[in-house]
């Protein structure tokens, strides 16, 4: 069967054929998310499964048996039928329930395959983790993001928002996917439409005294309690860090690419300190902090070289570091 020929039946049917893919060992995805799918296996019930006459059977090492016919390999564990459909011999099925069916058997093998369709699916829909939990009856749902943890010079930046039901911010992802101008942008729409909007800030000196994680838990733990100042969180879902909160979190790795709420945050995070390091970049232009916002760029570290640190300067970090041990007395500009 042609590609065009499935698309044609899965819109014939009012199904989303962005959101299907053909289910089998190494058979076709239907949206071109994977080039093979040989680890999702066909899902059926135990009737549809014993109807099949199969072209041969196999047991694999673990016991398991296994039947093939065609382009389709089945295992012995069965889902609802109600979980896919039938089109000219090809069996398709959600991406989002072949989510939460591997999500649900939590095998080792199956995490590669997980991440990136739960990347796929809030690519798609970046406020499915906030849906989930709207649908549990949480109302105040927080994102938490941080900016600044490689650059040489400054402090680490956090910001936690609390997005309302109806916002307004098409096209908001990532901040560092977005340019300036697009930041500045939702920067002050997020200010307007936020229920809650709060900043922790970090200094260098503090970063050196207790490490950059620990700096960015503090960071992030001071932005979460100056949101509560003005609004209300009954879940906070955080960009890859764990915290130990009394409120429930979340931490999801790509967080800022998944979760709007914590694009928001993210964004937050990144213009506030942007604005940080220009100002600095004003009293001390030779840095170029305008450009590189304190990261190790070729200009900043001949900067280093030719001037010297600044008291802004991470002095735990390798460069800085570096310079130190090479001139026993800090050359302070």
């Amino acid at each position: 069967m042609k590609k065009e020929e499935i698309f044609t039946k899965l819109k014939s049917l009012n199904l989303d054929y962005d959101n299907c893919i053909i289910i089998g060992g190494a058979s076709l995805v239907v949206q071109d998310l994977f080039e093979e799918t040989s680890d999702i296996d066909f899902a059926c019930t135990k009737e549809y499964y014993n109807s099949i006459d199969w072209d041969y059977d196999s047991t694999i090492d673990d016991g398991t048996v296994l039947k093939v016919k065609d382009c389709y390999s089945i295992s012995n564990t069965f889902y609802d039928s109600e979980n896919y459909i039938t089109i000219n011999g090809y069996k398709f099925m959600t991406v989002e329930k072949v989510y939460e069916i591997k999500l649900g058997l939590n095998r080792k093998k199956d995490q590669k395959i997980i991440k990136k369709l739960d990347l796929y699916l809030c690519q798609k829909d970046n406020y499915r983790y906030e849906r989930k939990l709207k649908e549990k009856g949480v109302s105040f749902i927080a994102g938490v993001d941080e900016v600044g943890r490689g650059p040489l010079v400054g402090p680490v930046v956090a910001a936690c928002v609390v997005l309302p039901d109806n916002y307004d911010l098409d096209g908001l992802t990532d901040s560092k996917k977005l340019s300036e101008k697009k930041r500045d942008y939702f920067y002050d729409k997020i200010k307007k439409q936020a229920l809650g909007v709060g900043v922790g800030v970090i200094s260098e000196k503090i970063i050196d005294e207790v490490n950059i994680y620990e700096a960015t838990k503090m960071a992030m733990k001071e932005a979460i309690n100056n949101c509560l100042k003005n609004c209300k969180i009954e879940h906070i879902l955080i960009d890859a860090m764990p915290l130990d909160l009394d409120i429930p979190t979340t931490s999801i790795i790509k967080g800022d690419l998944k979760s709007v709420t914590i694009s928001a945050a993210s964004v937050i995070a990144k213009v506030t300190r942007d604005k940080m390091l220009y100002e600095l970049g004003e009293k001390y232009p030779m840095y170029d902090f305008r450009h590189n916002v304190g990261y190790p760029t070729r200009k900043h570290l001949d900067a280093i070289s030719n001037y010297g640190i600044i008291p802004e300067h991470r002095r735990s970090y390798g460069p800085v570091r570096d310079y130190i041990m090479n001139n026993q007395k800090e050359n302070l500009v």
